[in-house]
């Protein structure tokens, strides 16, 4: 079973590998320990598809507030201009895949939470 597991989970990389190197996509891999997070930001123009490889992530969202948890192989995506925060949610260290749209791409951190 981990064998088709492990298959499959690497088939979902790739695939996603591929199509962020179109033109006008990027593809990052992020780690965070048990106590990092991605600070309060958003995007103006692009979304943020999160796919999740070990761990458990929390994505928070503003406006209106809203919670979600994902385990490995589940994915979420955040829309433009909708603020989020990204925390690991699990006793050891998550591992995710980023994808954004890089068009006309802005990272715009928020001073403050609310």
């Amino acid at each position: 079973m981990e064998a088709v597991k492990d298959a499959s989970h690497l088939y979902e990389v790739e695939r996603r590998a591929q199509h962020a190197a179109r033109p006008g996509f990027r593809i990052q891999e992020i780690q965070l320990s048990r106590t990092q997070k991605v600070p309060w930001h958003y995007h103006n123009n692009v979304q943020d598809t999160f796919y999740v490889l070990e761990g458990e992530l929390r994505i928070f969202l503003q406006d209106p507030k809203e919670e979600v948890r994902l385990k490995p192989g589940e994915t979420y995506t955040a829309r433009a201009r909708r603020p989020h925060l990204v925390t690991n949610a699990g006793d050891s260290s998550a591992t995710f895949l980023v994808l954004q749209g890089i068009g006309d791409y802005d990272f715009v951190p928020l001073v403050k939470a609310r």
